[in-house]
């Protein structure tokens, strides 16, 4: 494989980024088990001591037909010996297990990048599937590249044929053949592999040995394809990194476990409603399996269900939470409202797609922050808090869940497609260092009498379990009287209410905006939020490493903002505001901070490339 020989700063952010760090995608029909094998070569890649991140790109369709171009299923794996941050802009290495795997990712490949292609699979029906006149492995329109023709579908059933298995059963053993080619290629141990299949298939043991034998003749193929063509080994130093125990998580888990951890805090018991939606459901999943600390999860018929089901286990005394991704908290926006009125806290977790209505189910978004800040009738504030990265997600998850507990108050927190299904390394952390935040419900009738909102130094009303003896009290969705609670809708009472709502959100504790890269003050400031985290800080460093004077702010808390961000925006001359949408944060910046931020924006459905970052980055500095 060709390897970059210069040598530059050893890390990702280098200008030409050098060989301490490689791209690897596999692609293939979505029956191809090519997230299986993604995330099983992120397993060993983990174990290897490597940092690394990940990018699973789903079709959305359930099951496209065999061989389109709309059933093309990827994953993407930056790793390296040095600190990584994105899933790469440009694959080094893309295996290709049909031609239209080929044809959907070949044109992101970067140029002298290696194709392992399975001749096998192209066949003339395959080829006019993907809209090829000609077979691309022998017409030289790979020029450019290299490319390692294998017949992996052949050389998989003879592997397997002493198992006696059908050919359509053998075939499904492919991913592990490849998988076992990528294990040889970057000197990846195959044991847990090994053990991981004994395991999957215990009361199929047939199939496990299957898999291990072709998993085993992939691995032995490179060592004797070696001897010629592009196919070298290529071993990748450990990352260093701070002793400790470390693990990998998606975003998807690492809210899982905030959540959880956020609740322990709290002193609470949590309840998690939710729906199934693409690509939220993966942390009802997480959930139901961690029952033991207190959980208790419940898939409900629909998404209004869902939200209503946790509002009414926080009214009882719990944590509630649910999760969607955007057409289902559009669904839940009534809802929202009424724990806005009621005053309950709430979490509610919107793990951002590609919009409007069904959308782009499988593909990432940043396109709902007005849907968080703004999007419910009436003046309904709401706290909103964006996570940067997978393990990012974790503290966000307590933040979210502090917040709601301490300011009686339903939070939403913002993921996306990328961050929910991303996979990157995560350090446990010592949760003796996070300070506790306990609940205290109001339990006796305080001296003057029980008024069910009146309010604290934060604002927030008194919690009362229903039934608590003397605290009898009214909660609904009509507009309550200051202090009693009672039914009021009179315009003097309504005005104020309004008032005392929004105060509270306005007045929630939100820690100073830090800058993440570069000093207050000069030419340009780079501000993102969510996702965008890991492209904009490598693009601004590379900028930086060129002497160019740019610096990185990333906000956790959209809303309300720090109170140190609007003078710190005003310290530079341009603000840029790159998105996955159409300038939704660029927007809110103009509006509270009246500072003229330009819009950097994509809506594909794919992350942001650093190179388009530092490329606009360039252009507002020239």
């Amino acid at each position: 494989m060709a390897t970059a020989t210069h040598t530059l700063l050893p890390e990702e952010a280098s200008a030409t980024p050098p060989a301490e760090s490689v791209v690897v995608r596999f692609a293939g029909d979505s029956g191809d088990g090519m997230q299986l094998t993604g995330g099983q070569f992120t397993l060993s890649t983990a174990l290897s001591g490597n940092d690394l991140a990940t990018f699973p790109d789903f079709p959305a369709e359930i099951r496209a037909p065999q061989g389109t171009l709309f059933g093309v299923s990827a994953f993407q794996i930056n790793f390296g010996s040095t600190e990584i941050t994105t899933a790469g802009d440009q694959p080094d290495v893309l295996v290709a297990m049909n031609p239209a795997a080929l044809k959907v990712n070949v044109d992101q490949l970067r140029a002298g990048g290696l194709i392992i292609a399975d001749e096998g699979e192209f066949t003339e029906r395959n080829l006019a599937k993907a809209k090829y006149e000609a077979n691309p492995l022998d017409d030289g329109s790979l020029a450019k590249w290299q490319l390692m023709k294998l017949n992996i579908s052949q050389l998989t059933l003879d592997a397997v044929k002493p198992f006696g298995l059908g050919n359509k059963e053998a075939l499904r053993c492919k991913n592990m053949w490849t998988l076992g080619l990528a294990l040889w290629m970057f000197d990846r141990d195959r044991q847990p592999i090994v053990d991981w299949l004994n395991q999957k298939f215990a009361k199929k043991p047939i199939l496990a040995e299957a898999n291990i034998a072709a998993l085993n003749a992939g691995h032995a193929y490179g060592e004797t394809a070696e001897l010629s063509g592009p196919m070298k080994q290529h071993p990748i130093a450990p990352a260093p990194a701070e002793a400790g125990l470390y693990r990998t998580v998606t975003g998807a888990e690492a809210i899982s476990l905030g959540l959880v951890a956020g609740a322990q805090l709290a002193g609470l018991p949590m309840f998690f409603g939710g729906y199934p939606i693409t690509p939220a459901s993966a942390i009802l999943h997480h959930l139901a399996r961690l029952k033991e600390y207190d959980v208790t999860t419940f898939q409900a018929e629909d998404e209004i269900a869902a939200i209503c089901s946790a509002i009414g286990a926080s009214y009882a005394g719990q944590l509630g939470v649910t999760s969607s991704s955007g057409p289902g908290i559009a669904l839940k926006g009534e809802a929202m409202g009424l724990a806005i009125m009621t005053e309950l806290p709430l979490v509610i977790v919107n793990s951002q797609r590609g919009g409007p209505s069904t959308g782009l189910p499988t593909k990432t978004e940043q396109s709902d922050l007005y849907q968080a800040v703004y999007g419910r009738n009436g003046d309904a504030p709401m706290p909103v808090i964006a996570a940067r990265s997978a393990a990012d997600c974790f503290d966000c998850a307590i933040e979210a869940c502090r917040i709601a507990v301490e300011y009686m108050t339903p939070v939403m927190l913002l993921t996306d497609g990328y961050l929910a299904n991303a996979a990157e390394p995560w350090r446990v952390p010592d949760m003796s260092a996070y300070a506790p935040f306990p609940v205290r419900f109001l339990d006796a009738v305080p001296e003057g009498g029980f008024l069910p909102y009146a309010r604290n130094a934060k604002g927030a009303r008194p919690w009362v379990k229903p039934g608590t003896p003397g605290l009898l009290h009214r909660i609904g969705g009509i507009e309550k009287s200051v202090g009693t609670g009672n039914i009021d809708y009179s315009p003097a009472n309504h005005q104020a209410m309004t008032e005392l709502r929004q105060g509270k959100v306005l007045g929630i504790n939100v820690p100073d905006q830090e800058i993440d890269l570069g000093g207050a003050g000069g030419k340009l400031v780079v501000v993102g939020w969510g996702s965008t985290f890991g492209p904009i800080h490598q693009a601004v460093r590379r900028a930086r490493l060129r002497g160019l004077d740019v610096s990185h702010i990333h906000i956790r808390h959209i809303w309300p903002m720090p109170g140190n961000l609007g003078p710190l925006l005003k310290s530079y001359d341009k603000v840029l505001v790159p998105e996955m949408n159409t300038g939704q944060l660029k927007t809110v910046l103009r509006d509270q901070f009246l500072v003229d931020a330009q819009p950097l924006n994509k809506v594909s459905g794919q992350p942001f490339r650093i190179a388009e970052i530092e490329a606009a980055i360039d252009a507002a500095l020239a």
